[in-house]
């Protein structure tokens, strides 16, 4: 398989499952405790856009660790 087959696959999984873009970038946070926030956000969106999924999911603001953790105001 060349890349480009490769490529189709990955975008084609993350159309078909946008949320694995917000997993993997909560990954990323939770691993870096939560240093490189705004950067992760920004390649989460380049993603979103690459792959054709324009919008968040619900609630799709990514916090740092120590923010999942405390109840919303």
């Amino acid at each position: 398989m060349d890349i480009k087959g490769i490529v189709d696959k990955a975008k084609n999984a993350l159309k078909s499952n946008p949320d694995l873009i917000e997993k993997g970038g909560d990954a990323v946070d939770k691993a870096t405790g939560g240093k490189f926030v705004s950067q992760v956000d920004k390649a989460q969106d380049a993603a979103r856009k690459a792959v054709g999924v324009e919008n968040k999911p619900e609630g799709g603001e990514n916090k740092t660790p120590e923010q999942n953790d405390q109840p919303e105001k």
